[in-house]
């Protein structure tokens, strides 16, 4: 029977002792105290035995509060991932609302600044918008001048024959571009000159960048669709030379067909890995990581 105590006794001790040397390292910053490790206690009084039975007790409550946290954590986890969720989603629609507001402010500066483009915008006004074959946006940045000159002198038309082009065939042409950083610098003055000679511009609220042309091509579609009326909505880059005449007869036939897109487009897996290339930032919009594109 006294061995038996002995026992019980050796590891209510160890217990105190691990507590104590807790509180060692908390007191003292780190550090740790060497305690001896108990020779045997062969006896032991009452009062001692109760002090005893309260530690192990503590232990026991110890255990117990390690399961509760245990718990604990994996409620935590869940609210975590429940809250990222919810994040996701606000970041979806603050992105939808981000490119209406970028459409409707295209759509009062080009009012207010008295452009061609608005002065068409407002003749069909009160009587409704007019329908258009086609939108062409021409994707251009502020060090693509060269570029800009080549398609001019080549299949896009200036002044009145473009003019000419939109009323009678429908069909609208314009470079796209935003601002800089630092809006109203030497750049965006460069181009606001450009603008003024031509007229050919349809100016974003965006900021140029390289890492934020996904950004400008949305933008693009929504302040198009906001200004125009128009059957397709066409993109293409600065140093793409287009017959028109053909891109005409191709859209006709499909004039018709609902929710027609075509081009070529990115297909397979949604890229989520940094510094791969066509790493999508956003990823998680397209849903899940390792699905595909639409």
């Amino acid at each position: 029977m006294i061995k038996e105590i002995a026992i019980i006794i050796n590891k209510v001790t160890s217990c105190w002792l691990l507590r104590c040397n807790d509180m060692l390292i908390r007191k003292n910053g780190g550090r740790m105290w060497n305690v001896p490790e108990p020779k045997g206690i062969t006896r032991t009084t009452t009062v001692e035995a109760e002090k005893l039975k309260l530690v192990s007790e503590g232990c026991g409550d110890e255990i117990l509060h390690q399961k509760e946290v245990k718990r604990d954590s994996k409620d935590i986890i869940g609210e975590v991932y429940k809250t990222h969720n919810a994040i996701q989603t606000l970041d979806k629609t603050i992105s939808n609302l981000e490119m209406e507001l970028a459409a409707a402010r295209a759509t009062q500066e080009s009012i207010l600044s008295g452009s061609p483009l608005s002065e068409g915008l407002k003749r069909t006004g009160s009587s409704g918008k007019r329908r258009y074959l086609m939108v062409i946006g021409i994707n251009t940045a502020f060090s693509s001048r060269k570029r800009r000159d080549s398609v001019r002198a080549t299949w896009m038309p200036q002044g009145e024959k473009r003019k000419k082009l939109e009323e009678e065939k429908g069909i609208i042409v314009r470079f796209v571009i935003g601002h800089s950083a630092t809006s109203g610098g030497i750049l965006d003055r460069a181009i606001e000159a450009e603008d003024k000679k031509h007229g050919d511009f349809l100016r974003l609220d965006h900021v140029e960048g390289y890492l934020e042309l996904s950004a400008k091509t949305k933008i693009y579609f929504a302040t198009a669709v906001t200004l125009w009326d128009a059957d397709f909505y066409v993109k293409v880059d600065d140093d793409v030379h287009v017959n028109i005449a053909t891109l005409g007869e191709t859209l006709v036939r499909h004039r018709k067909k609902p929710r027609v897109y075509i081009g070529c487009m990115k297909s397979g897996p949604v890229l989520n890995q940094k510094g791969v290339r066509y790493h999508e930032p956003e990823y998680w919009k397209f849903g899940e990581a390792g699905n595909k594109y639409f």
